[in-house]
């Protein structure tokens, strides 16, 4: 439903770092959505929502990705192994931000408040099945075997990161197809879960 743009750089130096975790550096942007209806709404999610570059098309939520790869090296009169490496991913998250009327209908404040949850839900699924490939590429870079020249060892090492970048890649296309396939039985169950919560006392309404 929502592809993504993402931007995959791998930096390899030789200087010394401190050990440590993948880590993930996150942000949020948001564009603005007006209207009274349901319909309006659509209208502006599909004319203001993020451009997906690989589509051309708009979509109602995107999560933008670079993944920054950081390498040291140690070498032996024999051999050359990584010493430590860092995997840093960095993520931008765009949602939309409905600018809400004051007469609003109840119906439509409903179905936003579940319609950008779900959106919200749906990148921050990104951004998790970005981090775990940015800790599994750390931790396979980390376990690599020594080789017997250090450009041995670069080309180990990008050969790794390309294999899993590129299973990244297909997790979150695959994670894409699946939520839209699943789109609208997801939608009305979120609606209905909503509506019992709020009759219940349990939310407040909409």
């Amino acid at each position: 439903m929502m592809n993504r743009s993402l931007l995959c750089a791998l930096i390899f130096s030789l200087a010394a770092m401190p050990a440590g975790a993948a880590s993930l550096v996150k942000t949020y942007s948001y564009f603005s959505v007006g209207g009274r209806t349901l319909d309006d709404i659509e209208k502006q999610l599909t004319k203001n929502g993020p451009e997906v570059k690989s589509t051309g098309s708009r979509h109602p939520g995107a999560t933008q990705m670079a993944f920054t790869t950081r390498v040291s090296y140690a070498q032996t009169a024999n051999s050359c192994r990584i010493a430590n490496a860092q995997v840093t991913v960095k993520v931008k998250v765009i949602l939309p931000e409905w600018r809400r009327p004051r007469k609003a209908d109840p119906d439509v404040r409903l179905f936003w408040d579940t319609l950008s949850a779900d959106i919200k839900r749906h990148e921050e699924r990104h951004v998790e099945i970005a981090k775990n490939h940015a800790r599994e590429l750390e931790d396979a870079l980390k376990a690599t075997y020594p080789q017997k020249t250090c450009e041995a060892a670069k080309a180990k090492a990008a050969e790794i990161s390309a294999a899993i970048l590129a299973r990244h890649d297909r997790a979150q296309v695959q994670f894409d197809r699946v939520e839209s396939v699943n789109f609208e039985s997801r939608i009305i169950r979120l609606l209905r879960y909503r509506m019992q919560r709020i009759q219940s006392g349990q939310l407040p309404p909409a």
